[in-house]
């Protein structure tokens, strides 16, 4: 008896922090919500990848990244990304390497304090796949850029608010944005996987 009634007092106490729990996302694409919202810093994660020696495969990440997002999925052409990303915020599985990509030779952290993506156009693929092709800026460069976005899910926050995820993919050459030190034995070539996640404005 006791048991039970432990059981129903921990159920009891719990109930607040589980009604709380954001509920659990679906990919119906339908779903969507127009409006305006935010990059949900926290879950959003722009990956890269280069070639080292022709050997192996080498991956880094940028995170801390802010911006906007507005969507009309019944207009999808209408839609507007603007990211910022802190240079300084590169990581990679060696302290020493990461702390020379933010230096002179690499990525110049302290004269390119910011990354930033501002989308130009989007066209839909498909139901859930779009190319946005917009303006990256980088180590002082700006270039056209198409990334390649993939619909992964809709949900509500803790907060009731709606949240959209997306992945995305590019490749790029860093010599076009002036990044060239050890070209080729570090390939020229970079490829980027995003995370995307926002939430609604407001």
């Amino acid at each position: 008896m006791r048991t039970k009634m432990f059981v129903a007092a921990a159920f009891a106490l719990a109930a607040p922090a589980i009604a709380q729990l954001p509920t659990l996302g679906t990919s119906d694409v339908t779903k969507v919500v127009a409006g305006n919202y935010d990059v949900e810093s926290y879950h959003t994660q722009i990956a890269w990848t280069v070639n080292h020696l022709g050997v192996s495969l080498f991956s880094g990440m940028f995170s801390q990244a802010s911006g906007k997002l507005i969507i009309d999925p019944k207009n999808l052409a209408t839609t507007k990304v603007s990211i910022s990303v802190p240079v300084a915020s590169v990581q990679t599985t060696s302290d020493k390497l990461t702390g020379e990509l933010k230096s002179a030779d690499w990525f110049d952290a302290t004269k390119y304090p910011t990354m930033t993506f501002v989308s130009t156009k989007v066209t839909s693929t498909s139901a859930t796949t779009a190319d946005i092709t917009g303006n990256l800026t980088l180590h002082g460069v700006t270039k056209p850029v198409t990334i390649e976005a993939v619909f992964t899910g809709v949900s509500s926050s803790t907060n009731k608010k709606a949240n959209i995820g997306f992945t995305g993919s590019a490749d790029i050459k860093r010599s076009d944005f002036g990044i060239k030190a050890y070209v080729p034995l570090v390939s020229d070539e970079v490829h980027l996987s995003i995370a995307a996640a926002f939430q609604a404005a407001g």
